[in-house]
């Protein structure tokens, strides 16, 4: 097993060239203080976080040209604080918030690549977040209406399922109101690839279940704002 170097505050680390951001969206306050001991100069910032709005808060504190994003594709749940199950291999994507991508997104990305994950650098980071939010808005949404079922429960019901393809379509339609022109047939790939992961519990059910704070903002509510003003803008 690896050496792991831990600390007991950002402090004691001191500034780094990279910030992976993996805390859940409901902890994003608290990066304000947690953060600035890491910086220096030109350090970057990645969010692996789901959902809308979170490069957009790391700029606002931080400074837009530090931020970066990553999608994680992959079924992981993490059910006690020292034991991970995964479900199903998956694979990250990586762009730049606002840009296109730069000798330091391939950079990051090789480094990744380097340690067997598989990753790839995106041209259009706000174009994949909609891509995922195709299953992130069903799934995590119904697991929980529906008193705690997992994803295969979802698509062997017949009604749990039409809603799951209503609300992909829902979702496409909002990217494409928002400019950005997500294909129909992300919900045909996010379908299968979820019959793929056979009884996977989405990581908002487990909050849910474990009386934890839920990502409604990040995964419901910013993309609802962004297509409602979108479309009142086109009807006025």
């Amino acid at each position: 097993m690896a050496n792991v170097t831990c600390y007991n505050s950002t402090k004691e680390i001191g500034p780094c060239d990279l910030v992976l951001i993996a805390v859940k969206t409901t902890s994003n306050s608290d990066l304000v203080d947690l953060i600035p001991p890491l910086l220096h100069e030109r350090t970057m910032l990645l969010t692996l976080q789901n959902g809308l709005g979170n490069e957009e808060f790391l700029a606002e504190y931080f400074g837009a040209e530090r931020v970066l994003g990553k999608l994680c594709f992959i079924c992981l749940s993490r059910v006690s604080r020292t034991e991970i199950e995964r479900y199903h291999y998956g694979h990250i994507m990586i762009g730049e918030y606002g840009r296109k991508p730069t000798k330091r997104t391939r950079a990051v990305a090789s480094q990744f690549s380097g340690c067997g994950i598989k990753c790839s650098v995106v041209a259009d980071l706000a174009l994949e977040h909609w891509r995922k939010l195709v299953w992130n808005i069903p799934f995590n949404g119904l697991s929980i209406l529906a008193r705690g079922i997992d994803t295969a429960a979802i698509i062997a019901d017949a009604a749990l399922y039409r809603e799951t393809l209503a609300l992909m379509d829902e979702v496409i339609d909002a990217a494409k109101k928002c400019g950005h022109a997500l294909e129909r047939a992300a919900a045909g790939d996010q379908i299968k690839r979820t019959k793929e992961m056979g009884e996977y519990e989405p990581s908002t059910l487990l909050d849910w279940e474990a009386g934890k704070p839920l990502e409604i903002e990040a995964i419901w509510g910013e993309p609802l704002r962004r297509a409602a003003c979108r479309r009142k803008n086109a009807e006025t």
